[in-house]
């Protein structure tokens, strides 16, 4: 009984919570609108200072510096000193496939089993999630919401942060299929493992024994034309053979990272790597078979006891400099909103500013097979961009005045704003 009425009120308080900012998605774009004397960042390195932006019908017309301003009906907006970024990306994220953490009902970002590649997450993407309303006061407009769980996790999507449904929010559906490399399980510190390290080697190497039959099951199914029985975990793989959908592989170790891209080197696929702490190792490895790497948050601990304990920070300017196409990333959702300012660590770290703002912009897209729309400020691609009083990548600056998604005006309310404006209300009265 008592759990029963501690699940009630569990329920009630969430219902209570989320009752506010039910924000409406902004309409199509109806005029169009020039923004004038803004310092344009245009996301592949390039700033434009005192820059002229025209955009119509969600789509970009023009960016010049100093542009002139077509007659006619046009909304102008003056944004003198102010930064125009193109909407950050957030990068192999359960948003939208959870929302709270401690509600079972709400957690919708894995599945039972190794090999669901049948998986799409863009089904289960919950637009009235709360949660991106709060990204996009920062500055993220898309993001790749991304399956998890066993060996083949599924396939994710890109998606954009204010719609009704998740067709209206997808840009690239089933951009990549998601999967962890198989990986022997290492103790550090106290406590001694149940079996041996040979048994656990031995496991590993039979989950990497199943993984590469799957694989070639999947492709010989790929390559067979119409088949009389139709599989379903092998369908889901076809766009990965053809090149028409990535394959992002989880792996940490040198060890595992080189494994998991010669493994799929066998099968015909140039693979994405994701997490890739020792990644700087063998940076020639990376660039010889032109990987791009998935870095995770640099605000964590080192992987290894003995690694430099500022490796976390310099990691992503490291592979960078090198040459690689790299991509930051946060672990989870409700982090999601400190994106940037994770951008702006890799910054302070040896990684020049645009560089790093690439890491979440256009490197990003390029991954995820979008940069033709998304990713950076450039005549034709899509309206999705944000006006900043400072510079974005600083928490301390960071201050998104208007946004827009494909043109469109975004609301950028969120119950964060809300439950501040209450409760300031609420003691400003008691002063008085």
């Amino acid at each position: 009984m008592k759990t029963y009425l501690f699940s009630l009120a569990l329920s009630a308080s969430s219902l209570m919570c989320f009752a506010q900012a039910n924000i409406s998605p902004a309409k199509k774009q109806s005029k169009t609108i020039a923004i004038t004397g803004a310092i344009i960042h245009v996301g592949n390195g390039t700033v434009i200072e005192n820059g002229t932006l025209l955009f119509g019908n969600g789509k970009i017309i023009a960016v010049a510096a100093s542009g002139q301003v077509p007659q006619g009906d046009i909304l102008r907006i003056n944004a003198s000193g102010k930064h125009i970024y193109p909407g950050f990306i957030a990068a192999t994220t359960n948003l939208g496939l959870t929302e709270i953490e401690a509600v079972k009902a709400t957690l919708d970002f894995a599945e039972i089993g190794d090999y669901n590649s049948h998986i799409r997450s863009i089904v289960a993407y919950n637009t009235d999630s709360k949660v991106p309303a709060t990204l996009r006061s920062n500055g993220i407009l898309m993001a790749q919401p991304t399956p998890q769980g066993g060996i083949i996790s599924g396939s994710s999507s890109v998606v954009q942060l204010d719609a009704w449904n998740w067709e209206d929010a997808a840009l690239r559906k089933d951009d990549a299929m998601h999967m962890s490399w198989p990986t022997t399980p290492s103790f550090k510190g106290y406590g001694r493992p149940q079996v041996t390290p040979e048994v656990l080697a031995e496991r590993t190497q039979t989950a990497i024994n199943q993984l590469t039959s799957f694989f070639a099951e999947a492709k010989a199914y790929a390559e067979m034309g119409e088949p009389e029985v139709i599989n379903t975990r092998f369908e889901a793989m076809k766009p990965v053979f053809t090149g028409k959908e990535k394959l992002f592989i989880a792996a940490e170790s040198q060890k595992d990272i080189i494994t998991a891209v010669n493994f799929a080197k066998k099968f015909g696929i140039t693979p994405v790597i994701t997490g890739a702490d020792e990644a700087y190792l063998i940076i020639d490895f990376l660039k010889a078979n032109h990987i791009t790497v998935v870095v995770k948050q640099p605000h964590a601990l080192p992987n290894n006891n003995d690694d430099d304990v500022n490796m976390p920070y310099k990691n992503a300017a490291i592979l960078a400099n090198a040459g690689l196409n790299v991509v930051l990333s946060i672990d989870g959702y409700w982090q999601q909103r400190n994106l940037p300012f994770m951008a702006g660590t890799v910054s302070a770290w040896g990684l020049d500013k645009e560089k790093a703002l690439a890491t979440i912009t256009l490197n990003a897209a390029k991954a995820m097979g979008t940069a033709q729309t998304t990713g950076s400020i450039e005549v034709g691609k899509d309206a999705t961009f944000f006006i900043s009083a400072g510079d974005a990548l600083d928490m301390k600056t960071n201050k998104v005045e208007q946004a827009f998604i494909q043109g469109r005006d975004i609301n950028l309310d969120n119950l964060h704003k809300q439950l501040d404006k209450k409760f300031s209300d609420k003691y400003a009265v008691e002063k008085q």
